[in-house]
């Protein structure tokens, strides 16, 4: 079960930005299990949450496919 006061926060950052990143969750809310609040967001709480894959560069300058989540409204 994701930590409730990180699910709160991923659940602000997505309806104050609409989108986060497994690396925005770290680093902003400590949250290392982002796809588990997703999940429970999605499954327990019902809100309807789309996942896009982006490209990005990572530290070794390699592209890496990331998921990115979304609050659709």
């Amino acid at each position: 079960m994701a930590d409730l006061s990180q699910k709160a926060d991923v659940l602000e950052h997505l309806k104050k930005h609409g989108k986060i990143t497994s690396m925005e969750a770290i680093k902003n809310y400590g949250a290392t299990r982002l796809s588990a609040i997703i999940y429970d967001l999605r499954h327990k709480d019902g809100y309807d949450i789309a996942t896009n894959t982006i490209a990005v560069k990572n530290r070794y300058g390699h592209i890496s496919n990331i998921a990115e989540y979304s609050l659709v409204n």
